[in-house]
This record gives structure tokens, sequence and C-alpha cells, in this order.
């Protein structure tokens, strides 16, 4: 019986328990990302205003309109699309945040597999 009552406050704060995020402070800014899939890290440079995102990647510019679903999520659409691919909008998901860097996850839109990279803000 003692057992059943310890587990269970310790669920109760185990399942309280809530990551913070600070997800707006990260909506606009400079900020260099990298992403890892399988043995590569990907690093690009961006710079956010409240409705338009400006990558760099491999010295390749591309530009995106911005789209906040809420504090957390953004959808990000690329102006000039150049094949299928791009013309796919991709939906991004801040998981945490520090006071200087969040951990993101994205995808296509309507896509189930999912990357994670973590962005830090540069100013």
């Amino acid at each position: 019986m003692r057992v059943i009552f310890v587990c269970v406050i310790l669920f109760m704060f185990v399942g309280c328990y809530e990551v913070e995020r600070n997800c707006k402070d990260y909506q606009t800014g400079t900020f260099k990302s990298e992403i890892k899939i399988n043995d590569s890290t990907y690093i690009s440079l961006f710079v956010r205003t409240n409705n338009l995102q400006i990558e760099t990647y491999n010295n390749k510019v591309d530009s995106s309109e911005v789209r906040w679903i809420n504090d957390c999520e953004v959808v990000f659409k690329t102006i000039n699309p150049k094949n299928r691919i791009e013309r796919k909008d991709i939906h991004l998901k801040i998981l945490t945040t520090t006071d200087s860097s969040y951990t993101f996850e994205y995808s296509y839109v309507g896509d189930k597999t999912k990357q994670k990279g973590i962005a830090k803000k540069i100013d």
C-alpha cells in the first residue's frame, strides 16, 4: 500500500511538469540554425521579421512568407519556388527555449516525418 502511495505522489509531480517556452522572444531577429540529419550537420543563417524570413544556406538566399499559427508554431511559404518541393509549405514548432536559443521540429505541411534542430539568436 505504501509503495502505491509513493508512486501516486511521484506521478503527480512528474505529470504536472511543463516545459516553459518563451516563443515570442524568437519570432523576430537574426539566427543561426543547426540541423543534424544522419551524419551530416546543416548550418544556415536567417533573419526573421513579423512576416518575412530571409535564409542563407550554401551561399544561396531564399525568402519565405511567415505566418504564425500561435506563439510557438509558424508556417513558411517560399516566395519564389523554383521546383515542386519548394512549393510545399513548412511547419515549424518551437519545442523548448533558453535565454539564447530554441529547439524546434519541422516538416512539410501534412508530412509525418519531422526533423529537429537548434537555432541560436545572434541579434
